[in-house]
């Protein structure tokens, strides 16, 4: 009985899957994406006047037509490109439109279906109408096919200038023109969001390392994101709508801002003025008038004046380029990164740019080219920047340290050891305590030199400043006196027991096997130690506290060394009269 259950249960859950595969299957049927291109299927005629109307065109004969057999570019000027389309003979009754997927290219675009009562139905788009007012708004032009027009008689008329044109036309259902938004506006919409979190965090690095690099980083990233804005029409959809003239103007001033931005940045990374203060000069002239040119690009808004601009985009790639490798073969090694990090920005310049001239047609990669290698570009820009000054920030911390560290051992100099003890000197006098001062030398440095070589020497002070670290409390001071001798300054009160216990404890720290040093060999103390103030023979109460810290560093040298000659196996010696007996055990 369960077996049969089961049985049921199976086959009633297989029967609903069915079912559903099968509904889903008529339901992407029913909604399939149709998009097909219909350039090379339609014929052309280029108006040099720019003023003729529809009528006149579709009277004139086919013979005037020229086909569109293969894709090509067309330098318009002040003319007018008429596109009759001739759309696939057996569509589906649905809604159907016509894209042109060249938004930055394209100054007015209207398109003309004869009606039955032969006139014509005109829709317009372009970025000299404001997306407002557009037959569709969307960010590149598109029409609808209206239902009751002829569908055999589908003018396009695109005036554009003075970039090439290169007609790319596309018909479309309503779901494949749905899906393209959808899309496009989730990448560029997160394209947008990822600048946006890029610019910020070059903010924050530049009010943190206060580094000019930061600032030349943020406005490049701001005028790409301008640019991209801009070049894909998502600008001119939601962001300004009502202003055709900007619309129109945005991608060519956000061009020239963008490629003087980006050789700013590459001037601020690579230091070109501590290597030629000229070429710094020439290179700040480069940037101003990219910055500047587009106020006259706008004015004149002519052939020549768009070669310029797109000779001044293709200079400034060879300038950043020569730059970068100039700069690292003086020796800035982070140039050559900056070179790598340009370049998926550089491998995808060229699509747009041979587009603008008319050599390349309209394509994924002429739109995207550059979008995708920002996409690569501006996190790995700023990784190397970070790398950078994170670098240069910690160059210039350890020249802050020297100025009180001891470079090899990392504990503090000489002069502010005496500070501290000249205060602890008062301290001492001020509250009637004492505290403790030592002098320990490492013994057996001379050894690790004669057998190893000085490496091993120096490798023996860092292990021996770091062991006499380890046995003290955070209060207390350690400095390199000598080249193989340490002072100790033990701060708060102290008795005779404590300093004897201490030197002990240092003593034994120093026989434990050091792991790195040659055979495992340990290290050798010798100290002696002192209270402080006035348990030193010889010394008078009241002196200066800096007379005192001076004299009894002296006296602490002058017994270390007599230790040294007189019994080389005695490791401690303590300078005061001991009041107390000491613990047993001990020196």
């Amino acid at each position: 009985m369960k077996r049969f259950i089961f049985r049921g249960w199976l086959a009633l859950c297989l029967l609903v899957l069915v079912v559903l595969l099968g509904c889903s299957s008529k339901s992407d049927h029913a909604n399939a994406r149709v998009e097909r291109d219909i350039t090379l299927q339609s014929q052309v005629f280029f108006d040099a006047s720019g003023q003729l109307t529809v009528d006149q065109i579709a009277q004139r004969p086919d013979t005037e037509l020229q086909p569109l057999d293969h894709y090509q570019s067309f330098a318009l000027g002040d003319g007018a490109l008429w596109l009759r389309l001739n759309l696939p003979p057996v569509l589906p009754p649905q809604d159907w439109y016509v894209l042109m997927d060249a938004s930055a290219f394209i100054d007015r675009a209207t398109l003309y279906q004869g009606d039955k009562l032969g006139g014509w139905i005109a829709q317009q788009a372009g970025d000299q109408l404001p997306v407002s007012q557009w037959t569709i708004a969307d960010r590149s032009p598109v029409f609808a096919i209206a239902a009751g027009a002829d569908q055999a008689a589908l003018w396009l008329r695109v005036a554009t200038g003075p970039a090439a044109l290169n007609p790319r036309v596309y018909v479309l259902n309503e779901t494949a023109l749905q899906h393209k938004r959808h899309w496009t506006y989730l990448l560029l919409g997160g394209y947008l969001g990822f600048g946006v979190l890029v610019m910020f965090l070059g903010w924050v690095h530049l009010r943190l390392y206060r580094d000019r690099s930061f600032g030349a980083y943020v406005v490049y990233v701001g005028c790409m994101l301008g640019f991209q804005l801009s070049f894909t029409g998502i600008g001119a959809l939601f962001f300004w709508p009502d202003w055709a003239w900007w619309a129109n103007a945005a991608p060519s001033v956000f061009m020239l801002w963008l490629t003087a931005s980006g050789i700013w940045f590459v001037r601020e990374v690579c230091a070109v003025s501590r290597h030629s203060p000229r070429l710094d000069r020439y290179v700040l002239a480069w940037c101003a008038f990219g910055f500047l040119y587009p106020a006259v690009y706008l004015a004149l808004l002519n052939g020549p004046a768009f070669l310029v601009l797109s000779l001044y985009g293709l200079l400034s790639v060879l300038l950043s380029i020569g730059l970068c490798l100039w700069t690292w073969r003086r020796g800035e090694r982070y140039a050559g990164w900056m070179l790598l990090g340009f370049l998926p920005v550089h491998l995808g310049y060229p699509f747009p740019a041979l587009r603008s001239a008319g050599l390349l047609p309209d394509s994924w990669a002429t739109q995207y080219a550059v979008l995708i290698g920002s996409c690569i570009e501006i996190p790995l820009l700023l990784y190397i920047l970070h790398r950078r000054a994170k670098e240069f920030s910690e160059n210039q911390a350890r020249m802050r340290v020297l100025d009180h560290t001891d470079p090899l051992t990392g504990l503090t100099t000489s002069l502010v050891f005496r500070l501290r003890l000249r205060d602890a000197i008062r301290r001492a006098r001020r509250y009637h305590q004492h505290c403790g001062l030592l002098l320990v030398e490492l013994c057996n440095h001379k050894e690790f030199v004669l057998s190893e070589g000085r490496e091993a020497g120096d490798r023996a002070l860092v292990i021996a400043a770091a062991r006499l670290t380890r046995v003290l409390r955070d209060v207390d001071t350690v400095c390199r006196v000598a080249d193989t001798r340490f002072a100790v300054l033990v701060e708060g009160p102290q008795t005779p027991a404590d300093l004897k216990l201490l030197a002990q404890h240092m003593v034994a720290k120093g026989l434990e096997p050091a792991s790195v040093l040659p055979g495992q060999a340990s290290l050798r103390f010798r100290l002696v130690s002192a209270l402080q103030p006035g348990r030193v023979p010889g010394m008078g109460e009241e002196q200066d506290e800096a007379t005192e810290a001076n004299g009894m560093l002296a006296q602490l040298h002058i017994a270390l060394d007599q230790m040294a000659t007189t019994d080389d196996r005695k490791m401690v010696q303590h300078l005061w009269a001991d009041p107390e007996p000491a613990p047993p055990g001990l020196a």
